[in-house]
């Protein structure tokens, strides 16, 4: 830093401030210091920047499931929304789930000088699990549902779920069935939660459910079974990995999507719109969840956050694979 500040003929302070983004720097003087930081290939020693008592720039990410699409995009635009506030992210990825597992992350997260941690809970356990440790940390909990004690920001499982079965209630289906996530993640229970609502409020009995694991292979399975009872023509599915793999059953055992059977997963992946038929899905904002995520954590930061749960609305957005029923299939079920 003292090289820089002889190159560019200011003080180290000056440089420091440019550093740190204070506003009260002369223009002309910030670029003689970004200049010099240019020409020397300055960069900012995290540690030593840490121990003289200034901030380390570095936010901490914990993620469950990272290896599904959920997860893994969530942590993509909480880096992203880190980039655009000069912030780097230190990302750990936990591949087993309970209390121990999240307070060791946590544990490992403040010795790195972490500023925050925003903790990507899409599962129930974790949720339990961190209303149970106490950290100094500001925290903020990304998950399908709010988090009690944290901020924390969440997609409207159930208004997603309700616009996917609606869609296809207003298409004149009879009935819509549902293949459903796996038990214990808060997105499969809250989609299942809005099917239900939606078809109770037009006055039908749900269907039994069937289940799957987030995987193309699960959705196939859960496609066959449903691809052997001709009465079914609407399936909400929760999610699109899933939904491409009832595609392919149905299409093996004769049955056309669109026509025969509509189809609407969920997330809006981007092979959805190349499928055949391109797939009605519902969209999440993965950027938004970002960027409010690390909005409510430099707030937390700065000590302006209270225990503040936002609320980020889904789209529908109606490809192929969903179209009116035939005039035969309308009548509600009875019974």
């Amino acid at each position: 830093m003292a090289d820089v500040a002889r190159l560019a003929g200011v003080s180290s302070m000056t440089v420091s401030r440019v550093l740190s983004g204070y506003p009260g720097v002369r223009q002309e003087t910030r670029a003689r210091v970004e200049e010099a930081i240019g020409a020397l290939g300055y960069r900012v020693h995290t540690a030593a920047r840490t121990l003289a008592g200034g901030s380390s720039g570095t936010i901490g990410v914990i993620s469950v499931g990272a290896s599904h699409y959920g997860p893994s995009s969530t942590v993509f635009s909480i880096a992203a929304a880190a980039r655009e506030f000069d912030r780097s992210t230190t990302v750990v990825i936990l591949a087993k789930i309970g209390e121990g597992s999240i307070r060791q992350a946590i544990e490992h997260l403040q010795s790195t000088h972490v500023e925050g941690i925003i903790v990507n809970a899409f599962v129930q356990t974790a949720v339990d699990a961190l209303s149970r440790i106490d950290t100094d940390l500001p925290l903020v909990v990304l998950c399908g549902d709010q988090a009690p004690g944290h901020p924390s920001v969440a997609v409207d499982q159930r208004a997603g779920a309700r616009l996917a079965t609606r869609h296809l209630l207003e298409l004149g289906h009879a009935t819509v069935h549902h293949v459903r996530g796996p038990s214990g993640w808060i997105d499969a229970a809250g989609r299942a939660a809005g099917w239900r609502e939606e078809l109770g409020s037009w006055g039908r009995r749900p269907p039994r459910a069937h289940t799957g694991d987030w995987s193309a292979q699960s959705g196939y399975a859960a496609g066959q079974r449903i691809a052997a009872d001709p009465s079914i023509t609407a399936v909400f599915v929760a999610n699109d990995h899933m939904a491409l793999g009832v595609l392919r059953a149905l299409h093996e055992a004769g049955r056309r999507v669109g026509d025969d059977v509509s189809i609407v997963g969920f997330d809006d992946i981007a092979e959805s719109a190349f499928s055949i038929p391109p797939l009605t899905t519902v969209r999440q904002d993965f950027d938004t969840v970002g960027r409010e995520g690390l909005s409510l954590l430099l707030r937390a930061i700065d000590g302006r956050a209270g225990d503040t749960h936002i609320t980020v609305e889904p789209r529908l957005i109606v490809r192929n694979s969903t179209d009116a029923a035939t005039s035969a299939r309308r009548r509600a079920p009875t019974g």
